[in-house]
């Protein structure tokens, strides 16, 4: 158990040093999508990091890992997990984090990252990033499963808070309370998806920026940009729906500005879009916002 601790530390501290190393400055950046992918090859001086879905390179063929190997060595690229669940009071699937820790070996990513939510309960695969009662209990098991990770991984993951259209259900803690427990307690760097804090905090009567300020925003490590649309709730009102089919929309722009007001370290910024795509022109206007939302916060 000593030795395995000592593993985990050390993971821990060589993971901090290398997003150290490579993040010595603010970077803006695009989640790769085939379908943007010629506009991301014609334009990369303008994009300063990648972030790749890890799950769509499990198994891939020689190939695509040559391909992926390609891209990496042209601009930055992170591996972001989306089918782990490891917030979750079950133990994470070895079989899914020896494939993150293989593709971390076959191409040359800089970090890697996660969500903080549970994905599948008693062998049923529920096909949603959902979140978990925000409990000591469910923070204890993320934590549990973190260091699992980094153990198998190699290197420690960032943790991304996710939105929800409902407050989970026998929750003790709320989420800022919940987020801090769990990157404290792991020892991790933060993924603030923005737009998902702004969700939560508008579906829920919160104030966005108050959420914000909560947060232990000098462990975060990188941001997540998107936008969602507004659906009906069952109570006749409205909520606010995280898709990715959407531009990032102006209030979560100036929360990266307080972010970056209030957060010394360097952000590597990510603006996700995963349908609905505009021209590519559009797109680099959203990660040139993005970078003028950055200088704000700094020069204030």
């Amino acid at each position: 158990m000593a030795a395995a601790a000592a593993a985990v530390a050390v993971a821990v501290v060589a993971a901090a040093v290398a997003v150290s190393q490579v993040a010595t400055r603010d970077r803006v950046g695009l989640g790769w999508r085939g379908e943007l992918a010629a506009g991301i090859l014609s334009n990369l001086a303008h994009i300063d990091v990648l972030e790749v879905i890890a799950d769509d390179y499990y198994g891939a063929a020689r190939a695509r890992i040559a391909a992926l190997r390609s891209l990496a060595r042209q601009v930055p690229v992170s591996l972001h997990g989306v089918g782990m669940g490891l917030a979750s009071t079950m133990p994470a699937d070895p079989r899914r984090l020896h494939a993150m820790a293989r593709l971390m070996k076959e191409v040359p990513a800089e970090s890697w990252s996660e969500h903080l939510c549970f994905v599948r309960a008693g062998g049923i695969e529920i096909g949603h990033l959902a979140a978990p009662p925000r409990t000591p209990c469910s923070a204890a098991g993320a934590i549990a499963n973190i260091a699992l990770a980094t153990r198998i991984v190699g290197s420690a993951p960032l943790m991304e808070n996710i939105a929800t259209l409902v407050q989970p259900p026998g929750s003790t803690l709320d989420e800022a309370e919940w987020l801090a427990r769990i990157i404290h307690g792991a020892q991790v760097p933060l993924l603030l998806d923005l737009h998902n804090l702004y969700a939560n905090a508008v579906n829920f009567g919160h104030d966005p920026e108050q959420l914000l300020q909560r947060l232990p925003l000098e462990r975060v490590g990188a941001v997540h940009l998107s936008g969602g649309h507004w659906i009906a709730a069952p109570d006749g009102g409205q909520r606010l729906l995280d898709d990715h089919l959407h531009d990032v929309p102006s209030a979560v722009f100036d929360l990266l500005t307080v972010l970056a007001r209030h957060a010394p370290q360097p952000l590597t910024v990510i603006v996700e879009r995963d349908g609905n795509y505009p021209s590519f022109e559009h797109v680099l206007g959203q990660l040139e916002w993005a970078r003028a939302a950055l200088r704000a916060g700094r020069s204030a």
